[in-house]
C-alpha cells in the first residue's frame, strides 16, 4: 500500500458543513471549507504541497540569511534548505511525520520535536490542535524548551486563502497590519515603515507582492489581530492572537498547477529573525508558550 507524500489525510468536521483536512507529515492544512465553500487552496494527497501551502513553521518562519545566526556566543549554520538563494528557510518541521496524539471528530493534535542539530542548539517540541466549529478553524501552537539552557523560538503557518471559486484577482485583501518591512532578496532592508490606512486596503487584481508586513496589533478595543479576503460573494478573516505580529502576503501567478492564490502567512516574528532578534521568543528550560490563529467565514 503507497503513502501519500504528506502522510495520513486526517479530516475533522464538526457534523454541520464545517472541515478541515490535516496532513501527518508537516502538520499542515491541506484544505478548509464552510457549507461547501473553499476558503484555502489545496492539493492532490499525491502530490506534495506546493509553495509551501499550508505548512507549519518552526522553530522559525520564512528566511536565515545564509542560514547563518549566532546563539549565546556560538555560531550556527543550518541547511540551506532554499538553494537558488543560499538562505535556511521556513522551520526544521515540514518534512517530518508528527505525531498524532489525539484525533477526534472536530480536532485533531499533533506533535514533533526539533532535536539538536546542525544550526539549532536544543531541542523544542511543538505542538499544533486544529479544531473546527460553527465560527470556523481554530489553530492553537504551543512549543516547549525539553533543553537545559535557554532556546529561540518563531512560528508561522502559510495558508493560501480562497473564497469558494471566486479568481482570488477579484478579490481585495485587507491588512491588520500597520508597517511595511522592507525587503531585498526577501531579507529585511532597512526600518519598517508606516502604511498609510488606504495601503491596508490591497485590491489584488494587478498585485504582485511577496511582501513582510508588521506592526499587527488589535483594534478598537478588539483582543485578536484581523486580515479579511472578500469578494462580491463573501469573504474569509484570518484572526490572530497579537503574538503574530507580522504577516507575509505572496500572490504566486500559479500555484504548482492548481491555480492562483493569495498566502496570507501570520507570523511571530520578521524574516531573519534569529539574526534579528526582533519578535522572537526566548524559552528557558522547561518553559512553554502557546499563541492562536484562525480562519472564519464571511458573510
Amino acid at each position: 500500500m503507497s503513502v501519500p507524500p504528506t502522510g495520513r489525510q486526517l479530516t475533522v468536521s464538526d457534523g454541520a458543513g464545517t472541515t478541515a483536512v490535516v496532513t501527518e507529515v508537516g502538520a499542515g492544512l491541506r484544505a478548509f471549507e464552510a457549507n461547501g465553500v473553499a476558503y484555502t487552496e489545496t492539493w492532490p494527497e499525491t502530490e506534495r504541497p506546493p509553495r509551501g501551502c499550508g505548512a507549519l513553521l518552526a522553530p522559525w518562519p520564512n528566511r536565515v540569511r545564509a542560514g547563518r545566526w549566532a546563539w549565546q556566543g556560538a555560531e550556527q549554520q543550518l541547511a540551506l534548505t532554499e538553494p537558488a538563494a543560499g538562505n535556511a528557510i521556513h522551520g526544521l518541521l515540514r518534512h517530518v511525520c508528527w505525531v498524532v496524539d489525539q484525533h477526534d471528530d472536530d480536532a485533531v493534535t499533533l506533535t514533533a520535536s526539533v532535536m539538536p542539530q546542525p544550526g539549532w542548539p536544543q531541542p523544542v517540541r511543538v505542538s499544533v490542535r486544529y479544531g473546527v466549529g460553527a465560527g470556523g478553524l481554530t489553530v492553537a501552537i504551543s512549543a516547549e524548551n525539553l533543553g537545559t539552557a535557554d532556546v529561540p523560538f518563531g512560528v508561522g503557518s502559510h495558508p493560501y486563502l480562497r473564497v469558494g471559486s471566486t479568481p482570488v484577482r477579484e478579490c481585495t485583501l485587507e491588512l491588520g497590519a500597520t508597517t511595511a518591512v522592507p525587503l531585498v532578496d526577501q531579507l529585511p532592508a532597512g526600518e519598517p515603515r508606516p502604511l498609510a490606512a488606504e495601503e491596508r486596503t490591497i485590491a489584488l487584481r494587478d498585485a504582485r507582492l511577496d511582501d513582510c508586513f508588521g506592526g499587527a496589533r488589535p483594534v478598537d478595543g478588539d483582543d485578536l489581530v484581523r486580515h479579511r479576503l472578500t469578494s462580491a460573494d463573501g469573504g474569509v478573516e484570518l484572526w490572530a492572537d497579537p503574538a503574530f505580529g507580522w504577516v507575509q502576503v505572496f500572490t504566486p501567478d500559479d500555484l504548482g498547477g492548481h491555480g492562483p492564490a493569495v498566502a496570507v502567512e501570520p507570523m511571530t516574528c520578521p524574516p531573519d529573525a534569529l539574526n534579528s532578534g526582533e519578535g522572537l521568543v526566548v524559552l528557558a528550560p522547561g518553559e512553554r508558550w502557546s499563541a492562536r490563529w484562525g480562519l472564519r467565514p464571511l458573510g
